[in-house]
């Protein structure tokens, strides 16, 4: 026997083969994101370079936040405020600016407390749709939305956030 990784997206749900493999990338990007967390300490998570609106605690605030939102409000209709997940993001998404709101004197246990609460969510609620349900497009104010674009979209933002919480995490030391 060797220790060879092994590289797959497993169904290791009782879901739709499709929508299980799914639901394994995001938790494969989950993953990626944990990893990129090591090494880091409570004492980094406020630090802002100056190249940067955000911090380490922002940026993981703000991950989970969108998930949390896409998942109750776009495929589900129901307002994150309204949900059992609404303790869980006492801030609000942005400042009058557009800015991500910025969260300070958080500690990591708390923040992947949140990024896992959301992601238990996101599994329950949709490891038992239908493919039929999961591909179906919602009727929202703006835009038709289908719970696997959510997944896709949301695959595609924690990634783009992944990179930069490694960026900040390179420069904490250079933040004033």
């Amino acid at each position: 026997m060797t220790d060879r990784e092994r590289l797959t997206l497993e169904n290791d749900l009782e879901a739709e083969p499709e929508i299980g493999r799914w639901l394994a990338a995001m938790e494969d990007g989950r993953r990626d994101t944990l990893v990129e967390l090591e090494g880091v300490r409570d004492d980094m998570l406020d630090a802002r370079p100056a190249e940067s609106e955000n911090s380490i605690g922002t940026t993981l605030y703000h991950v989970a936040l969108v998930e949390a939102d896409w998942l109750f409000d776009d495929i589900f209709g129901e307002v994150l405020g309204s949900t059992e997940l609404a303790p869980l993001f006492p801030f609000d998404a942005r400042d009058d600016h557009g800015i991500l709101t910025g969260v300070a004197g958080v500690p990591l246990a708390e923040h992947l407390d949140r990024l896992e609460r959301v992601r238990a969510a996101l599994i329950e609620r949709i490891a038992p749709m239908s493919l039929r349900e999961f591909t179906a497009p919602r009727e929202r104010t703006a835009y038709d939305v289908s719970p696997v674009w959510v997944l896709n979209h949301l695959l595609q933002h924690e990634s783009e956030h992944r990179a930069e919480i490694g960026w900040l995490k390179r420069h904490a030391g250079s933040a004033g």
